[in-house]
């Protein structure tokens, strides 16, 4: 069976904006000493900067693509491993 490229990169977009939200929420609700949520995201978003609107929307954007690019490279490779070893006539 072939993956849609579409659902897949779209599906993945949209989880890893929705974990970049908990993670943010995160940041905000525990205490600063217990985690390092703001050095975490701002060293690996491109720009993103802690406890800003701009940065937030930035950081949004930014995780949905990431997540998008994992399907648009993901789904034709795994696509064309499933041609050549998957299972047939299963």
């Amino acid at each position: 069976m072939l993956m849609n490229m579409k659902v897949v990169s779209w599906s993945l977009g949209l989880f890893t904006s929705f974990t970049f939200l908990l993670c943010v929420l995160y940041g905000i609700l525990v205490p600063q000493r217990l985690h390092g949520m703001s050095n975490f995201l701002e060293s690996i978003l491109p720009a993103f900067k802690w406890l800003t609107l701009p940065g937030f929307i930035l950081g949004l954007a930014e995780s949905f693509l990431y997540g998008a690019y994992i399907g648009i490279v993901f789904v034709p490779i795994y696509n064309f491993v499933n041609g050549k070893i998957g299972p047939r006539g299963v």
